[in-house]
């Protein structure tokens, strides 16, 4: 009879615990692709993910709890471009991630812009900026309203 009740016990939480992983893509076009099939806003978050206390920081109070969670599977594509100094990258990724970071003038982390992928009269990848921010005092509410407040155009 115990047998059972362990199964749905563990069938349960892999349940709950697999509803609040969020996917942070780290290659621009999946995101792309995903971007405008469900039509969301990417959320491009520039980061050193092992070396920036600020970046490390934002992920704490903000990226890793639940409400973040839920908002950002609501609201947005989740795009990691990330510049570690200990963590090996593909050449592939850096590149994109190097492009990236040229084409928005990140000149510090964390940097977090909210982008539509647009084409321009070539055809060429334009991209629609909606919105800066970066971190944002007073955790997952707080940053969740500056967001929503870019993604408006308030």
């Amino acid at each position: 009879m115990k047998t059972p009740l362990t199964l749905f016990f563990i069938l349960f939480l892999s349940v709950a615990f697999s509803q609040s992983k969020l996917v942070w893509h780290d290659n621009v076009k999946e995101a792309i692709k995903i971007s405008k099939k469900e039509k969301k806003p990417i959320m491009m978050f520039f980061t050193g993910s092992d070396w920036c206390g600020w970046c490390i920081r934002l992920q704490k109070e903000v990226f890793f709890k639940e409400e973040f969670k839920k908002w950002a599977g609501e609201n947005v594509v989740l795009l990691e471009l990330d510049f570690p100094r200990r963590k090996a990258l593909s050449s592939e990724v850096k590149a994109q991630n190097t492009k990236l970071q040229r084409q928005f003038a990140i000149q510090g982390y964390p940097t977090v812009w909210f982008v539509n992928p647009g084409k321009d009269a070539q055809n060429n990848l334009q991209w629609v900026k909606l919105g800066r921010t970066g971190y944002v005092k007073g955790g997952p509410g707080a940053w969740i309203s500056n967001a929503n407040t870019l993604l408006d155009g308030k």
